[in-house]
């Protein structure tokens, strides 16, 4: 009977360690999903703070404009046809910055962009000086443009978060807005992005919003709506963030005429939730919506980036860069007026030549 007493005694010990240890289990469960909750919410509650009251005191110049199309041999002859209607113009916005890469990804863009008729590019660059050498190399390509001069207020570049393109793409807007354009489509198209010529066909017919698929986004490398029996039913986007519209500005274009009809249309300057205040200051409805890209099973953009390298330092002389018989000056020249590469007399990497597996200093070389 002892013995009995003595198990029984026991064994309900033991139980209640397990319910009480059970109970702490849970407890901690649950503090750690609040902690996770409570540290989403804090990272969207942050952005909201840090932009809920600020100035936006924009400034722009228009450097140049051509609204010239030379590229005849890209349109079909019957284009002259005066019986057929001209396609809706693709107005395609391009924000950009100085750096070393600069030049390189608009040669590119424009090498594309070429190959597309009836497209307006807006090139709107985040500096408050017009770029001669920018807008030279616009002017090479034939396409009708816009060259924009669009500086990002001093008051965002000390934020923790910087709305990077906002600026440009503001003024971009207000081009669109001042110059009465109410047909056509309006696209944004960042420097650094590929695109497949498809891309502008699917748009161009855009309606009200279209979406589509961009690859390379997120930890999903896709953001997409989710289509369902040819409507769109969601988005498949790695970073929700309360966002209503989790899209990529890649990831849609929008009908200049139902634009309109929004006389607040803006684009804030709240990094990381652009795309979602534009397409809620349009007013768009999840039914006005139109999937293309063969209903969101294509990709048509992809959203690459290239490495911003810093510009290198190179030291050379005055003389040698002086000296006509040789081509290095003037090519050094053009490099530091893309920003690519700087010149120094005093500082950087010596500059050398290589012939026969040898290198020598250019001073020796050119003596």
């Amino acid at each position: 009977m002892l013995v009995r007493m003595v198990y029984n005694s026991v064994r309900n010990m033991t139980k209640a360690r397990n319910f009480a240890f059970l109970i702490v289990v849970a407890l901690l469960v649950f503090a750690i999903l609040s902690l996770l909750s409570n540290t989403s919410s804090a990272a969207s509650d942050d952005v909201n703070k840090e932009y809920s009251i600020v100035p936006e005191n924009d400034t722009m110049a228009v450097c140049f404009e051509s609204l010239q199309d030379t590229r005849k041999l890209l349109y079909s002859s019957t284009d002259n046809d005066n019986d057929i209607e001209p396609e809706p113009i693709i107005y395609f916005v391009t924000p950009t910055y100085p750096r070393r890469e600069q030049i390189a990804e608009i040669t590119r863009l424009g090498q594309t962009l070429m190959h597309i008729p009836y497209l307006h590019w807006i090139v709107a660059d985040d500096t408050s000086v017009c770029n001669n050498f920018l807008n030279n190399l616009l002017k090479k390509f034939g396409i009708p443009y816009t060259h924009i001069a669009s500086p990002m207020p001093e008051f965002y570049r000390t934020k923790k978060l910087v709305p990077r393109g906002v600026a440009n793409r503001r003024a971009a807007l207000a081009w669109i807005r001042n110059n009465n354009k109410k047909t056509g489509v309006l696209y944004f198209g960042d420097d650094d992005n590929t695109f497949d010529l498809k891309l502008f066909s699917e748009i161009r017919s855009t309606k009200k919003v279209s979406m589509f698929p961009v690859g390379l986004i997120g930890d999903y490398a896709i953001s997409t709506p989710v289509v369902k029996h040819g409507k769109v039913d969601g988005f498949f986007d790695s970073w929700p963030a309360k966002r209503k519209w989790p899209v990529d500005m890649a990831g849609f274009a929008v009908n200049l005429e139902y634009m309109g009809l929004s006389p607040n249309v803006t684009m804030p300057y709240k990094a990381g939730y652009e795309e979602d205040e534009f397409l809620k200051s349009i007013g768009l409805k999840m039914q006005d919506i139109e999937p293309k890209a063969n209903n969101c099973t294509e990709i048509l953009v992809w959203h690459t980036q290239t490495k911003n390298n810093k510009p290198p330092k190179i030291r050379i002389s005055n003389g040698i860069l002086r000296n006509n018989q040789f081509n290095l000056g003037v090519l050094l020249k053009k490099l530091e007026t893309m920003g690519v590469s700087h010149i120094s007399q005093s500082e950087g990497t010596a500059a050398q030549i290589t012939k026969d597996g040898k290198s020598k200093s250019l001073i020796s070389w050119f003596s």
